[in-house]
């Protein structure tokens, strides 16, 4: 089939629905279901929420992370390790050991974030207070501002991919990419990442990508004649959010302000080793699959962006993609990764009976929803690689790149 690179849009095809070409060069039929088509279709079961399921989840995820804890410093490792020499194969052995342990902790850790988020959603359970409760503890513990957080997401939820609303992981397009590249004139034509740029790029999102979109709003909405330093979630005045979230702003710094003496109480008490290991590195463990998680959930190559003529509610939800992550997707991470279009649709389905609602959705979806079983980390990279800036017509915008990948790398000379 040939496709008009400039409307996206091929020769047999109508022009009663819109296309646009993705960065691999497939063709991309934007959605024409409204949301009204997608909830009749999900059973009123789906809706149902109970607290005592939801607060068995939070038990059992605590009492993993309390009996992992004391497995590893009162049995595995005196085991193991106490009468152990000091060469270096075995300084080598016990850094795998608390390496492991640290990576475990922090995916329940991780689990808890997502129940916090739940709760932010009000998916939790039937009681707005309940749920608010105990959602700022434990995003609280996480040192996440439970409120100011679940106004910016909730802002995402209801402008997801949209140009100039949504509040997370925004593109640029051409021109905003060849600004903060530097590139310039003919250099445009020349220009590709190396993969160990890209590599860098990727341990700095990884690392630190969660805390610079709390304190500066990385990826997300610039706001032009507000300074700079109040672009965050913890100014009770900032632009993110309306004034009248300023009290709740105020109380989710409460909950960072209470965290810190605690961990402050931590390290007086049990020593700097065991506020390192059993809480600091979890922490840092939890925060990557946080930033790992929603980057594949919203940058694919696959996936488009609308302005604000093109974006429906119905096309931004859609706009997101599914995708498998194993025994730790499902058991442990309370099925974020696998029915986020479900939950992108309907944010107050708790994850438990989210399932069942994406094979409802999916029957009024149709070739619209987007899924994917590949390796995440190789997705990761792909993504990395291929999704760089966004450029379209009649208001669908796909990704670009630099890097060779699709047709990004016949598009380098529209820079």
């Amino acid at each position: 089939m040939t496709v008009n690179r400039t409307t996206g849009v091929s020769a047999t095809q109508t022009t009663e629905d819109k296309y646009a070409v993705d960065t691999y060069g497939h063709v991309f039929k934007v959605p024409n279901f409204t949301i009204k088509d997608i909830l009749k279709v999900i059973p009123a079961e789906c809706y149902e929420r109970s607290l005592l399921r939801g607060l068995g989840y939070i038990a059992r995820d605590i009492a993993c992370l309390a009996s992992i804890g004391y497995a590893a410093h009162k049995v595995l490792y005196p085991m193991l390790f106490d009468s152990a020499s000091d060469q270096w194969y075995m300084q080598l052995a016990k850094f795998s050991f608390w390496l492991t342990y640290t990576y475990i902790q922090g995916l329940f850790c991780t689990g808890l974030w997502v129940l916090a988020h739940e709760c932010g959603h009000q998916a939790f359970s039937d009681y707005g207070t309940v749920n608010d409760f105990v959602g700022w503890c434990l995003h609280s513990y996480l040192l996440v501002p439970y409120f100011s957080w679940k106004y910016s997401h909730s802002k995402h939820h209801k402008a997801t991919n949209h140009m100039t609303r949504d509040m997370v992981f925004v593109p640029p397009d051409a021109a905003k990419f060849k600004e903060q590249r530097g590139i310039i004139g003919e250099l445009a034509h020349h220009s590709e990442d190396s993969p160990l740029r890209t590599l860098y790029e990727l341990i700095l999102q990884q690392a630190g990508g969660w805390w610079t979109y709390l304190l500066v709003n990385v990826t997300g909405q610039e706001y032009p004649g507000v300074a700079k330093w109040k672009w965050n979630h913890f100014y009770p005045f900032t632009p993110l959010f309306e004034r009248r979230d300023a009290l709740y702003v105020f109380l989710s710094d409460v909950g960072i302000f209470t965290m810190g003496l605690i961990l402050k109480i931590w390290y007086d008490k049990f020593g700097g080793w065991s506020l390192f290991i059993n809480w600091f590195v979890p922490y840092l463990w939890c925060n990557h699959w946080l930033v790992f998680i929603t980057y594949l959930q919203h940058t694919d190559p696959t996936l488009p962006h609308y302005d604000s003529e093109e974006w429906t509610f119905a096309k931004g939800a859609a706009a997101t993609v599914d995708r498998q992550f194993g025994f730790v997707g499902k058991h442990i991470f309370h099925d974020i990764i696998e029915t986020h279009v479900s939950h992108h649709f309907c944010s107050r389905i708790p994850f438990y009976r989210a399932r069942e609602a994406t094979e409802h959705i999916r029957s009024v979806m149709g070739d619209s929803y987007r899924s994917s079983d590949e390796n995440m980390w190789v997705s990761l990279w792909k993504s990395a690689r291929a999704c760089q800036w966004v450029e379209g017509s009649n208001g669908v915008l796909m990704f670009r790149n630099v890097n060779e990948v699709g047709v990004g790398a016949d598009d380098k000379k529209k820079l």
